[in-house]
């Protein structure tokens, strides 16, 4: 039977909740998500609920399932929702000293210096905002944008289509080959397998090792795998120690400044390949927002990675370089 109406407002937070709950399937979900109590998240539904004057999930059932009236609930109000959340982004995207929330997902290639110094000028820029940062792996970046966990994330671009979410690209970072320094064969017998140092490389559910492992394979390349790693730093210590040789890119090479007098870095040989750097962000984050991010993000690795790498590599100034 459906329910008696009740005249209290239409809370555009319940909403909110309703949409969150509808994509989660559990209140727990929804809580952790915006930070709420799972009580908190329940009483927001049920208010929903007895406005309407209907069920709009079946109580009964575990996830959560949406009853058909909820179905359609949801369908017409997604759009709205989204109209919602940017007009409050674009009527506050002139006032950014006034912002009071922002998620950013970063890599970890920019985490020694790029995202600390990062943080420092958005804190002092946006003095009444509160700052989430998070570091991950480019996907994991992208999903959580997705889902709406994050506002705005610096990850490498994926191959497929990013839908709704706004995309700047920001560095051409192209792949290089980091050998030991001592090591005295050639380049094309070590890529090509024609030695016995084995090629150490990036863990294979990482963006980076997928894109790297599928170029090889065009070049008809098999590589013997002795060592995997998920950390940069680690790849490079190996290869300083003469463990392996490895590839990767510039802005990584640039991080590992305490192993440089032991590595020799190399023009990926045969047909060059590359990543793209970018900020990507929701569609209702502030422009404003995003252009800040975009300006300091570029000064940051211009003076942090590409003065420094360009000077000691000249021949990397043509391919390592920010897109404008």
């Amino acid at each position: 039977m459906p329910r008696q109406a009740a005249a209290k407002d239409l809370s555009l937070k319940s909403l909110e909740l309703f949409q969150i709950c509808a994509q989660k399937g559990s209140l727990q979900a929804a809580a952790r998500e915006t930070g709420l109590t799972v009580s908190t998240v329940s009483h927001h539904l049920r208010n929903l609920e007895d406005h309407l004057g209907v069920d709009l999930f079946n109580h009964a059932r575990r996830p959560m399932v949406l009853t058909p009236k909820g179905a359609a609930f949801l369908r017409n109000i997604d759009g709205a929702l989204f109209a919602i959340r940017k007009a409050k982004a674009e009527a506050s995207a002139g006032s950014l000293t006034e912002a009071s929330y922002l998620r950013i997902g970063t890599i970890e290639d920019f985490d020694s210096d790029i995202v600390p110094e990062l943080a420092v000028f958005l804190s002092s820029y946006m003095p009444a905002c509160d700052f989430m940062y998070q570091t991950e792996s480019s996907h994991t970046i992208i999903d959580m944008l997705r889902n709406r966990q994050l506002d705005l994330g610096i990850a490498a671009a994926p191959g497929e289509r990013l839908g709704a979410l706004q995309d700047r690209p920001l560095l051409r970072d192209p792949f290089i080959v980091v050998l030991p320094l001592i090591e005295e064969q050639s380049l094309g017998d070590i890529v090509e397998n024609r030695t016995k140092l084995p090629f150490l490389h990036f863990s294979s559910n990482l963006m980076i090792a997928r894109q790297i492992e599928s170029q090889l394979r065009r070049l008809g390349v098999a590589t013997s795998h002795k060592f995997e790693c998920s950390n940069n730093q680690t790849l490079m210590a190996m290869v300083a120690a003469g463990a392996g040789w490895t590839i990767t890119t510039p802005l990584l090479f640039s991080r590992a400044k305490r192993f440089h007098p032991r590595l020799r870095m190399h023009r990926f040989p045969g047909k060059s390949f590359s990543r793209t750097l970018a900020i990507v962000a929701t569609p209702d984050c502030s422009r404003s927002v995003i252009e800040l991010v975009d300006g300091k993000m570029r000064s940051l690795i211009r003076d942090h990675a590409l003065l420094p790498i360009h000077k000691a590599n000249p021949w990397l100034g043509d391919s390592f370089k920010l897109i404008n």
